[in-house]
């Protein structure tokens, strides 16, 4: 909840002075200036905050990158005690599967963070596309979920012994099941505090419910 708030206070100052710096560079301020039209002005001042939904998307990318990495071993300890009440069965702690499921954790972060990255500059190069940009957040905050729900289904995928090329071929079979996933989340989030705290919990164990019996051969 701290790293949220923290996160969130430094991307909204950021931000905006990112964009100022931006349009100054480009000359773009000047130019709306001398060529004083209204229609130009209302294009740009849409287009300005589609290029910040898209740059609040990419901070999710971010600050997701080291909350995975710092919550892993508490989400991979959810997950496989989720499973183990299910059955009724224990499984037996070990340290270094532990420390692999961390590590196939921050490499699956690293490879997801990536490809979101590469969507995310296509999307910002869109984004300043008068009328077709208007669309971008939307499939911004797609892609940010389809990405979140993909780490907290993984979880369940590689405690059932699927190689990450395995879980990446699975989960992709299951694109609306991890979107779905990462939505809730997201919108837990509109719930002050609470909402903070127990939408990780929330989306570790929905993922590991909504994979349970399912057949695991992608």
């Amino acid at each position: 909840m701290l790293m949220f708030m923290g996160g969130m206070w430094l991307f909204w100052h950021s931000s905006g002075t990112f964009i100022e710096w931006l349009f100054d560079s480009v000359g773009l301020k000047k130019w709306l200036d001398a060529m004083n039209n209204s229609f130009l002005n209302y294009l740009i001042i849409t287009g300005t905050i589609m290029f910040r939904l898209i740059l609040l998307f990419f901070y999710f990318s971010l600050f997701k990158f080291l909350f995975l990495i710092v919550g892993s071993p508490l989400f991979a300890y959810l997950s496989e005690k989720t499973e183990s009440i299910i059955e009724g069965k224990e499984y037996p702690f070990s340290f270094k599967q532990l420390m692999i499921d961390i590590w196939r954790g921050i490499r699956l972060a690293l490879r997801n963070t990536l490809w979101q990255t590469v969507y995310t500059i296509s999307l910002l190069i869109l984004s300043m596309v008068p009328l077709a940009g208007w669309i971008s957040p939307l499939i911004a905050f797609m892609v940010e979920c389809y990405y979140y729900g993909f780490s907290m289904l993984d979880y369940s995928t590689e405690r059932h012994k699927l190689s990450p090329s395995q879980s990446i071929a699975f989960i992709s079979n299951r694109k609306g099941l991890a979107i779905g996933n990462g939505m809730v989340f997201f919108a837990m989030h509109l719930v002050p505090f609470i909402g903070w705290v127990l939408a990780p919990a929330y989306a570790v164990i929905a993922a590991t419910l909504s994979l349970y019996h399912q057949n695991e051969n992608p």
